[in-house]
């Protein structure tokens, strides 16, 4: 009887030992892994398993063991609330801080370049703001927009090549806020600013028979949009100045517009002189009758549409105020405009 007593406290001791490192295993497993400053990337795809998830984090030298992992998840009823993402995690963090960054969607934002291109921004203007941002090579964005041939949404749009054109492109790229991933090649910029155009037109109703009743291709419009978008300050300005321009081309009137000299010129002035008016390029419009060869910067909706809706008026001049307002004095006649002029003068500031 004794020999079996002293049997049955072997065994209950054994068994007390196995149990009790079996815990320490436990305990020990369930230990963060060593502290390190080294970011640790984990992508958590969409229906991955509870147990595949551990097994990864173990791979990945975020946790000490698998199998524990999933017992503790099991006990404490987790894992089924995991979001699918992109994680970044540092070794040396707690079950408990695993488990809910997962939880809580805790993932790493995906890095983008973002920017902003304002109406009536040149091409030109276009390339050195993403160039200075990092995002572009200058060279290779102005390539591809000299030479459009191997975009697809060029085509679709038929932007025209040759004939003067400075800048087959120019017009051609809307104005907006970018989003965009931070891997984009200027190729995929361009075609990002090319998409928002095309989308941009089609939201126009009846673009296709306005463009019909004013006899003009979708070329001209935005070549006439982009004149009323350089010239305008003052927004409620931009149909009555683009009546002003379709009444002098009606009257085969040169349009005689400072914008186009300083497209000409490829930079801007605060003052054109009697040379600058001079210069011999088929975008001077004081030289050259009807519109530039081409669009002189990129118009926004509202150009466009006020080009579109031009208001009527006997208007055929119009100068800048000197008072700071940027707006409008408009004329129906030389002698008006003159007058105006020096109106425009004597409240300069």
């Amino acid at each position: 009887m004794r020999r079996r007593g002293r049997a049955g406290i072997w065994i209950i001791l054994i068994v007390l030992i196995v149990i009790a490192a079996g815990i320490g295993y436990g305990w020990n497993a369930m230990q963060p892994t060593a502290t390190s400053d080294q970011v640790v990337p984990y992508t958590l795809k969409s229906g991955t398993s509870k147990s595949t998830v551990a097994e990864e984090l173990a791979q990945n030298g975020l946790i000490k063991n698998a199998l524990v992992f999933k017992v503790y998840l099991k006990l404490n009823s987790e894992g089924s609330e995991f979001k699918a993402g992109d994680y970044e995690f540092t070794p040396g963090l707690t079950y408990a801080q695993i488990i809910t960054k997962l939880n809580n969607a805790d993932v790493v934002v995906p890095k983008t370049m973002k920017f902003t291109i304002p109406e009536g921004y040149t091409v030109t203007q276009i390339a050195d703001k993403l160039s200075e941002a990092g995002f572009v090579d200058r060279d290779a964005f102005m390539k591809l927009v000299d030479d459009p041939s191997s975009m697809k949404l060029a085509q679709e749009l038929k932007v025209p090549t040759g004939d003067g054109i400075l800048h087959p492109l120019e017009g051609y790229l809307f104005p907006a806020t970018y989003d965009l991933p931070i891997e984009s090649t200027e190729s995929d910029i361009i075609a990002n600013m090319l998409l928002a155009t095309r989308t941009k037109l089609r939201s126009i109703d009846n673009l296709d028979a306005q463009l019909k009743e004013r006899n003009l291709t979708v070329h001209q419009l935005l070549t006439e949009a982009s004149l009323v978008e350089r010239e305008v300050v003052v927004p409620e300005e931009r149909a009555q100045v683009a009546g002003v321009i379709d009444n002098r081309l009606k009257q085969n009137m040169k349009l005689q517009i400072d914008a186009t000299v300083q497209y000409a010129l490829g930079k801007q002035k605060a003052r054109l002189l009697y040379s600058d008016l001079k210069i011999d390029s088929p975008y001077n419009t004081y030289l050259h009758e009807g519109l530039p060869p081409g669009p002189i910067a990129n118009p926004g909706l509202d150009a466009i549409k006020a080009t579109l809706a031009p208001e009527a008026s006997k208007y055929l001049y119009y100068v800048t105020k000197k008072d700071g307002t940027g707006g409008h004095l408009f004329a129906q006649t030389y002698q008006e405009h003159l007058k105006n002029i020096e109106t425009s003068k004597s409240t300069a500031k």
